[in-house]
């Protein structure tokens, strides 16, 4: 398989919720909720870089799209990390995110393996850890 990821998308259960959060509290591009007009296809798409987006979607549209039954969230399955420039930026967008209403499981601190990170739940549920790894030169 080449890797081709090009789009991570997120259940959520209250689409405009979510999309208030991405958009105006994280302040990731988007052209807001499509698909409407189809039964199961309200969906909103953010920029990302390199041709990557992030999506969010519906849970009950997910389980209706793949046939498979609606579970139980569970925040441990995955988390996103959003790779920063320095310590400082990890703060600035762990405040970010704090104001935009996300819940801090993690203030950003110091970690055992030389970087600096915090971890952040959407209002869904879904972890983010913001990270500064000294080892990783982040390109714009």
């Amino acid at each position: 398989m080449e890797p081709r990821i090009s789009v991570l998308t997120l259940g959520v259960d209250d689409l405009e919720r979510s999309l208030k959060f991405y958009k105006d509290g994280l302040g990731l591009p988007t052209e807001g909720i499509v698909g409407q007009e189809f039964e199961h296809g309200a969906v909103a798409f953010f920029e990302l870089q390199s041709g990557l987006k992030l999506a969010i979607w519906k849970r009950k549209d997910i389980a209706h799209d793949t046939s498979i039954n609606q579970s139980l969230k569970s925040p441990t399955e995955f988390t996103i990390g959003h790779n920063v420039g320095s310590k400082e930026e990890v703060d600035l967008v762990m405040e970010q995110a704090r104001k935009a209403g996300a819940d801090i499981t993690v203030p950003a601190h110091d970690t055992f393996w030389g970087g600096y990170s915090g971890y952040f739940q959407d209002p869904d549920g879904h972890l983010w850890e913001v990270v500064w790894n000294p080892a990783w030169e982040i390109t714009e």
